[in-house]
């Protein structure tokens, strides 16, 4: 929960942050962390089950699990 007062209060500041300097720095930083990551949304995007495909693959994970039907 105190994380996200946290955020909170980040996302209140920046928004009211008019400095173009402070805005440059703080906009580094989240590129920074996105290169480190190594996460690509896109591409993981392109990647990703169609809904057909997410569904079929459900239905295989729970009928593996060992139920006694």
């Amino acid at each position: 929960m105190e994380m996200e007062i946290k955020k909170l209060e980040l996302l209140r500041w920046l928004s009211d942050v008019e400095d173009r300097e402070v805005l440059a720095q703080v906009e580094a930083i989240n590129e920074d962390v996105e290169k480190e990551s190594g996460f690509d949304f896109d591409k993981e995007w392109e990647n990703g089950y169609t809904g057909k495909e997410f569904k079929a693959e459900m239905r295989k994970r729970i009928n593996s699990y060992p139920w006694k039907k």
